[in-house]
């Protein structure tokens, strides 16, 4: 692996920093971290018919938008963790990711994909319990460390047709996701022009474009992520996504009551 001046993936984004410096690296002696971390971050619910079939409900008649915050990602191999008691039902999902690398202010979908970076894998980690409880799908989503990226990421010149895909998840070893982007109800180009409308994209930001069949939730019996757990996440070509599954963060200590004292 051959290293370049830019020390992060916004100033590739920028153009600058591209040029190969002095040495290699074997990528055994290096840290990945998350290939960015996204000014913003909107994902897409809904959005695979497989998945949707699964739920037996009916495609969305425009696309279905939520948000998760730079708070939430980690990079490949940091552990996916939440606080104790919070949740009992955490969730994988397996998701294309798109950054974009040009700013994007109402366009067409025949434009779209020229805005476009580049692609990385994502697993779109939801509190189902939460998610369904809330009334809104914000903080079922977004909670710390709820977003895995990575672990590489191919230029928009290296993969033409984000719409043949493959989606491919694991847990524990067992294959629970298996899939093409072909199943998306709204297309990469159709969601970027959607989200465009009315939300300008900058450089730098990512969309999570959904996810497909096999989620733990709808499984029969359901199947939650518990410590120990590693989860898989297989995008194309892109390297495959791995994370554990830490123990849980102690709550925060209740807050001391203070009792007034009478004096007579």
């Amino acid at each position: 692996m051959r290293p370049v001046a830019a020390r992060r993936l916004d100033d590739i984004i920028a153009g600058d920093g591209t040029e190969s410096v002095d040495g290699e690296l074997l990528l055994a002696e290096v840290r990945v971290l998350a290939p960015l971390v996204p000014g913003k971050i909107i994902a897409v619910g809904q959005n695979y018919l497989d998945h949707i079939r699964e739920q037996g409900a009916e495609p969305p008649k425009t696309p279905v938008l939520f948000p998760k915050f730079p708070s939430s990602v980690i990079g490949p191999g940091e552990e996916i963790r939440w606080t104790a008691g919070v949740t009992e039902q955490v969730d994988y999902e397996a998701e294309l990711a798109v950054i974009v690398g040009r700013r994007a202010t109402r366009i067409n979908a025949d434009d779209a994909l020229a805005h476009v970076f580049g692609y990385t894998g994502a697993n779109d980690v939801s509190a189902r319990d939460l998610q369904f409880s809330d009334g809104q799908w914000t903080r079922g989503k977004a909670l710390d460390r709820f977003l895995p990226l990575g672990p590489s990421v191919v230029t928009a010149d290296e993969l033409l047709d984000p719409q043949d895909v493959a989606i491919r998840c694991q847990l524990n070893g067992e294959l629970v996701q298996d899939a093409s982007t072909r199943e998306m109800v709204f297309s990469v180009a159709e969601l970027i022009a959607f989200i465009s409308e009315t939300i300008t994209l900058d450089p730098g930001d990512v969309i999570l474009t959904g996810t497909p069949n096999g989620v733990g939730y709808f499984r029969k019996p359901q199947v939650f992520l518990m410590p120990g757990d590693t989860v898989e996440v297989e995008i194309g070509d892109l390297g495959v996504l791995a994370n554990p599954v830490g123990d849980p963060y102690p709550r925060a200590a209740p807050a001391r009551k203070t009792l007034a004292v009478e004096r007579s």
